[in-house]
């Protein structure tokens, strides 16, 4: 009997699920965008029960499509994005809307125990920054504006264990997400009391679900997840991961040879190693989903999802002139085409793109500089591409400090789907690119994970070995390098000279 994996991605602003064979081949897709609600500046928040009915909707449509026996599943996992806050009630239902990992809230937070010197306190057990969408500061968030909230609240979750919860009924926090909290030892892989004092979080250790790993089975899925989903009734679900593994597996990295970058909502950029960093430069360490590895990760929402916002809001025009004349040619395969008139040199334009966050200053905006009559649109978008891989450069030089230069990068999201922007990223970090196969590569990880939970491979490196494949890579152009480095020079400097202008001028 052939088996089969399906993964489920929980994303910030998409969820998806995808079936696969045991040997990686993708054989249906859904996906849906999840709503998210503005209710004061600043918060980024979701409805739990629509993100349930989504995902009910994607897997029934992706089993439907399949065409495959749902008795022939042998394992669901689910990954997704990591922080924010998902909290559940005695009663099963949701304590409050669900809180995204790019709200703000609880700044304050953050501030105050910066100015007690708390993180460097804990940064030997964390091994990570802390930021106001962890769920130590959206906690005491909490306990300051909504008490009525965390009286009522039974369980804390991540966004896929929540999703993992509703298909089980059965509640566990999984380690790889966790780990990336702020509330565990990382090195001990254990909750940890004395942290949960720091943060003023003592008795709330009640609402922390026991711990998994990734692989682990964690349930199954019951009746009436089953009449929602599709799926069969007691197909196992395992633990799932944090979406940064997720991606990590869907590229192969099972060991220090690998480096990945994601280019997507966030721009990830990631390498393993069974020496975990614990330092004040190293945006995160986090336990990875193979035992004994750890992720050491540098990124910020400064990726492909300010060109997704570039477009919609100074571009419609050209996607409904594309619509209107039947072309099949999408928004952003026009956008790749308007770069591809234009050459590294043709344009000193400089673009931040801080439009959804950033890792340099709490107050520091997105900004086009260097603008002047001459330019054009193609101008403008060829700064716009090369400013989201100056983003990751920023973040890549940091992670250089604690491992070797790669000789090949991994690279992932929505910049894959186009091989000019591609060439870019080859060409401005002068080392070979290469492009995983598969549409779907968070689900596609998940499916790695459920592999080896369901005993179809026996290890993550079996695993991945049999299912991961590479579809193209892009060489470098050593023409390039010299201009390149000059306008990333110019970047970095404006970062410098704006330095002392963001305070002054936020509002």
């Amino acid at each position: 009997m052939t088996q089969y994996l399906i993964g489920i991605d929980c994303g910030s602003t998409m969820v998806k699920a995808a079936v696969f064979d045991s040997t990686g081949k993708e054989l249906a897709v859904a996906g849906r965008k999840i709503g998210h609600l503005y209710l004061h500046p600043g918060w980024t928040e979701n409805n739990m029960d629509s993100l349930w009915q989504n995902v009910g909707e994607v897997l029934r449509e992706t089993v439907e499509k399949s065409g495959i026996p749902p008795k022939d599943v042998a394992c669901v996992t689910c990954t997704g994005h990591g922080n924010g806050l998902y909290l559940v009630a005695e009663d099963g239902t949701p304590a409050r809307n669900g809180i995204i990992s790019s709200d703000a809230r609880a700044r304050k937070y953050i501030e105050q125990w910066t100015a007690e010197g708390i993180p460097e306190k804990v940064l030997p057990k964390t091994m990570q920054s802390i930021w106001p969408a962890q769920p130590n500061a959206l906690l005491r968030w909490l306990l300051d504006h909504e008490p009525d909230t965390m009286a009522k609240t039974k369980h804390l979750f991540m966004i896929k264990d929540f999703i993992r919860y509703r298909l089980t009924g059965e509640a566990y926090m999984e380690l790889s997400d966790m780990s990336a909290t702020s509330l565990m030892d990382v090195g001990k892989a254990a909750y940890d009391d004395a942290l949960l004092d720091l943060w003023g979080l003592s008795e709330w250790r009640k609402i922390l679900p026991p711990l998994k790993k990734s692989a682990d089975l964690c349930g199954t899925v019951t009746a009436e997840a089953a009449a929602l989903t599709g799926l069969a009734e007691g197909t196992p679900v395992a633990g799932g991961m944090f979406d940064i593994d997720a991606c990590g597996l869907a590229v192969g990295m099972t060991d220090e040879s690998r480096f990945c970058m994601v280019a997507g909502t966030w721009g990830n950029n990631q390498f393993i190693s069974k020496k975990p960093v614990a330092d004040p430069d190293m945006f995160m360490t986090s336990c990875y989903s193979i035992d004994g590895y750890y992720l050491m990760l540098e990124g910020s929402a400064t990726s492909a999802s300010n060109l997704e916002w570039f477009v919609s809001q100074f571009f419609e025009a050209d996607r409904e002139l594309l619509h209107a004349k039947g072309m099949t040619k999408n928004i952003y395969d026009h956008c790749s085409g308007l770069v591809a008139e234009t050459g590294p040199s043709d344009t000193g334009i400089v673009f931040l793109p801080y439009l959804y966050g950033n890792p340099v200053d709490l107050d520091a905006k997105a900004c086009l500089f260097g603008l002047d009559g001459r330019h054009t649109r193609a101008h403008v978008m060829r700064a716009v591409f090369e400013g989201i891989i100056f983003g990751h450069c920023w973040h890549f030089e940091r992670l250089m400090r604690f491992c070797e230069r790669p000789e090949t990068i991994r690279l992932t999201g929505g910049a894959v789907n186009s091989p000019v922007w591609a060439q870019m990223f080859a060409d401005i970090f002068q080392i070979p690119v290469e492009i995983p196969c598969g549409t779907e590569l968070g689900c596609f990880g998940a499916a790695i994970c459920g592999s080896v939970a369901a005993g179809i491979h026996s290890t993550y490196e079996e695993a991945c070995g049999k299912m991961v494949r590479i579809d193209r890579t892009y060489t470098p152009n050593p023409e390039y390098a010299e201009v390149y480095q000059r306008k990333y020079a110019h970047y970095r400097k404006l970062l410098d000279v704006l330095a002392p202008v963001w305070k002054e001028l936020a509002f």
